[in-house]
């Protein structure tokens, strides 16, 4: 970590060996360059696009969809064998598209460059182009400048650096150039820096150029972005898992099949057809199809959401996230910062929450104080002041703010009590001014004292001002508004029931008690004096008239949290999802709006400082601990992901600066700030929230969880209906009964059933529980909670209930037994479709038609079944015989028993439910 912010002025120009006032010598610059490089970010192990798509082609559920495809067209199932080539080319192509978006961050990052910038060199100021700046160049500094490196202040007037984007912070930050004595002051409190790609809003100033490149802090963003790897999802995961074992039962299943068949002396060719036909019905190529429409379905429910998912897989990992690390500023909070404490010496008003109805506030005809002091605090806190009111358009009396959140919270404040500014001004018309600087830290406006006319608000006319002026021939008033211990420091005297009284010890403990209460609870608080003056103070304007002030009251502002996001924040806890806020704001601002939303309680609040001393390893043993971490930077957040990540946890991150990038592309899912953020965060994250809201991220873990369920009700779906398929094969021998099922039959089944009430499933809606449970742990295989035990008994069922059926009609010498099989098997597993709709719902509660493209999909493989049947031309293509309609309708009722056995499976689960016992 760089330590220029510790050293003086003088210091840092001797170790770069530079004139403040000639700056290099431009024969000196060059070598510079020479020696040290140009002033850019270098893009360094970016993966190429044919890397890309070799992984896309390489992964173990496309290389068996591979082997189908060529074991399809060895059969001369060439239909099959485009269908699933066409799957794979589709998913190839998305994911292909998805990872080569993910490596434009660094892209976005490098457009933060500035293109020219005006520096001192050879006694002159030049304009030259930022790459070419070098360490010791003498930078020049206006209001709308880009820094464009890591500068040292060399001087400054009243500048202020807006850094969001680096620290967090959402106010822009004055600069002074007095050296830090504090060896590991985070970013946010280096007052002496200005950092690449932050930006001057105010002011004006020289800073020397410490870093460049790569070794600015930029660069160091640069450097992590590029050598985080980003982690498979928690489904991409799965089903590589799921793809190694299907390989090796699919090789078993055609080694048992060979044996059993030539130890009972069948046909070879067409032993080897069949086993080669139920090791693709192993297969189920449909996955890859219904787990791209899933999370494309999805990714369109949640942009209705203001979320926009940037690559599809991040809509499953949702569904799985443990830990929503967040951050405070406008994502739990507002954004807006707002006055709720008035606080004057014989009174203090809370004020109650703002309408929310956008950005514009309204006075509240019933928010009122009898109070004369109350309305002093508030008009001398709007005439002091240098923002605006703007009328919303719709009526006069609401607004929106213009100008610095601080004030503009002031001014919105005196509007909710009738005082419009723009009217103060015209009744107290400021007449000269003492601006704001970092020194004093306060700012002093002189007005003329008024004459009540018919357009003076009611809180005008309340007498304070005669109080004010107080009989003396003053015709003008002073209001100074600052810090409270600086104002306290120069005020003689205190307002106290319409009148100034000296300003005892007493009372001075009484104003430092209240402003400690009030910066405890994360407030900024600011404090309004008065003081009348005669012409000739005026025309001799100093910082004298800042002495023997009467101080009136102080101001207590917060950005107050989203009152969704409370309800967000204990739906997250019910879900089993623990929320962390990770902010560049002040530890007590943190602690206090975390305690606010219900996230933090009690316990450690741990600092950036704080998490630099420790490693990852350390990291871990108390990231469980910790909901609070304040005061952080871009390693910080990098460091404290992968502690939760080295836990087993499935973290999503949430950013809007530059500096979060590295962090958002290391998390599990990255969210990235549609409103206030940054190309270079939105490129390295999986999802964008379009309305910046913590609410977004939890309305979008819920559909998450809805496109597990559903892929897993899929593979529940079509992995019994495999199972059945298997347990048919393997135990006809055993009763003596020739291959109950043909070839062409088996594969006909395998697409009928496991395509279109397949897909209709990835549509269904999320179940009643699905908020109250934990998530899916990532290492938690797909077949947990019950859903391998059900996958085996319920194909079981399934094959014994076909079987059972072919074997009676078989042992009664009846020629059609293979159709009754094969008819009933079919039937069957429309009736689990049905059934597994819901996991503990009966289907009946829910409602038959609610999915209606799987009650459309049932009715259609009903027909095609029913056509092949019957139809003369398909009974020659699959080996069936036509069924008299008492047998058709046998195969009905036994497929039956397959969905009033889960409904009942269901009816447990719900007993179970009601005592707490089931988890979902």
């Amino acid at each position: 970590m760089s330590d220029w912010y510790q050293k003086s002025v003088k210091e840092v120009l001797k170790e770069l060996g530079t004139d403040p006032a000639q700056g290099l010598s431009s024969r000196e610059a060059a070598e510079r360059l020479k020696r040290n490089g140009p002033n850019e970010l270098v893009e360094r192990g970016i993966k190429s696009p044919w890397a890309i798509l070799w992984e896309q082609l390489t992964g173990i559920m496309v290389v068996i969809l591979f082997i189908a495809a060529i074991i399809s067209i060895f059969l001369h199932e060439y239909t099959d064998a485009v269908v699933i080539m066409v799957i794979v080319v589709i998913n190839a192509i998305l994911g292909f598209t998805q990872e080569y978006r993910a490596e434009k961050a660094m892209a976005a990052l490098k457009r933060l460059a500035v293109p020219t910038v005006r520096v001192r060199r050879d006694g002159k100021v030049h304009e030259v182009p930022a790459r070419d700046l070098v360490s010791g160049d003498i930078v020049v500094f206006e209001a709308g400048n880009v820094v464009p490196a890591d500068c040292r202040m060399v001087k400054e007037f009243n500048l202020r650096v807006q850094e969001a984007a680096l620290t967090g912070e959402s106010e822009p930050v004055e600069k002074d150039v007095a050296a830090i004595e504090r060896a590991d002051a985070p970013l946010g409190d280096r007052h002496n820096m200005a950092y690449m790609g932050t930006q001057i809003t105010y002011g004006r100033g020289n800073g020397v150029v410490v870093d460049t490149g790569m070794n600015t802090e930029l660069g160091n963003i640069a450097e992590m972005l590029q050598t985080v790897g980003r982690e498979p999802t928690p489904l991409q995961k799965r089903l590589d898992q799921l793809g190694k074992k299907l390989a090796v039962v699919v090789v078993f299943l055609v080694g048992i099949v060979m044996a059993l068949g030539i130890v009972r002396g069948e046909d070879f060719g067409v032993l080897f057809l069949t086993a080669i036909s139920m090791a693709v019905a192993a297969v189920p190529e449909g996955l890859p199809a219904v787990v791209t429409i899933a999370l494309a379905l999805g990714a369109q429910r949640m942009l209705k959401q203001h979320a926009l998912i940037r690559k599809l897989p991040a809509v499953e990992s949702l569904g799985s996230v443990t830990v929503i690390c967040s951050d405070k500023t406008g994502t739990l909070t507002e954004n807006k910062m707002t006055a709720v404490i008035l606080d004057v010496a014989d009174d203090r008003f809370d004020l109650p929450a703002m309408n929310q109805d956008g950005a514009a506030e309204c006075a509240d005809p019933e928010l009122t104080t009898g109070n004369p002091a109350i309305h002093l605090l508030l008009a001398g806190s709007a005439l002091c002041n240098d923002a605006v009111l703007k009328a919303d358009g719709t009526t006069s009396k609401c607004y929106q703010a213009i100008g610095d959140p601080t004030e503009g919270a002031l001014v919105i404040a005196a509007a909710r009590f009738d005082l419009d500014k723009f009217i103060l001004d015209k009744i107290f018309p400021r007449k000269a001014e003492l601006p704001f600087d970092s020194e004093r830290k306060r700012m002093t406006t002189i007005h003329r004292f008024p004459v009540s006319t018919p357009e003076t608000p009611e809180p005008v006319q309340s007498g304070w001002v005669e109080a004010v002026r107080n009989g003396t021939p003053s015709s003008y008033v002073a209001f100074t508004k600052g810090a409270v211990d600086g104002l306290i420091g120069i005020s003689t005297q205190i307002w106290v029931n319409g009148e100034a009284v000296p300003l005892d010890d007493a009372w001075r403990k009484r104003i430092t008690a209240a402003n400690e209460r009030m910066t405890g609870n994360g407030m900024r608080v600011l404090g309004l004096a008065l003081r009348p003056i005669q012409n000739r103070d005026l025309e001799q304007l100093s910082e004298s008239v800042e002495n023997d002030l009467t101080f009136v009251g102080m101001i207590g502002m917060i950005d107050p949290a989203r009152p969704e996001a409370r309800e967000s924040v204990a739906i997250s806890k019910t879900a089993g999802i623990r929320p962390i806020m990770i902010t560049g704001d002040h530890p007590l601002t943190a602690a206090y709006i975390a305690r606010e939303l219900g996230i933090y309680s009690s316990g450690p609040v741990l600092t950036g400082p704080d998490v630099e001393k420790m490693s990852v390893e350390e990291m871990e043993r108390v990231v469980e601990d910790v909901n609070v971490y304040a005061r952080v930077s871009p390693e910080h957040k990098l460091k404290i992901v992968t502690a939760l990540q080295n836990r087993g946890e499935i973290a999503a991150m949430t950013g809007d600066g530059v500096n979060d990038a590295p962090s958002l592309k290391k998390s599990d899912i990255g969210v990235a700030m549609g409103i206030t953020g940054t190309d270079v965060s939105k490129e390295a994250a999986d999802m964008v929230l379009l309305d910046d809201n913590f609410a977004t991220i939890v309305a979008a873990v819920k559909e998450g969880r809805v496109i597990f369920d559903n892929i897993r009700k899929f593979i529940k779906y079509t992995f019994t209906s495999n199972s059945a398929e298997i347990w048919v094969m393997l135990i006809a021998p055993f009763f003596g009964m020739p291959l109950p099922l043909l070839p062409l039959q088996i594969l006909w089944i395998n697409l009928l059933t496991d395509g279109l009430p397949g897909l209709a499933l990835a549509v269904e809606q999320p179940e009643r529980n699905i908020m109250n449970r934990s998530p899916f742990h990532p290492k938690e295989s797909f077949f947990s909670r019950g859903l391998g035990t059900h996958i085996i008994w319920v194909g079981l069922l399934m094959g014994a209930v076909s079987l059972g059926v072919g074997y009676w009609y078989w042992a009664n010498g009846r020629a059609d037994w293979q159709t009754m099989v094969f008819t009933t098997l079919t039937m069957s597993q429309m009736a689990h479709a049905f059934a597994i709709r819901t996991g503990v719902d009966s289907l009946f509660t829910i409602g038959v038609f609610s999915n209606r493209a799987m009650f459309a999909s049932v009715l259609i493989t009903f027909i095609l079944q029913y056509a092949v049947v019957y139809i003369p031309a398909l009974q020659g293509i699959f080996s069936t015989v036509s069924l008299p309609p008492v047998d058709f309708i046998v195969t009905i009722l036994m497929s039956s028993i397959v969905f009033i056995t889960v409904e009942i499976e269901k009816w447990f689960y719900r007993r179970k439910a009601a005592r707490g016992a089931f988890s979902g």
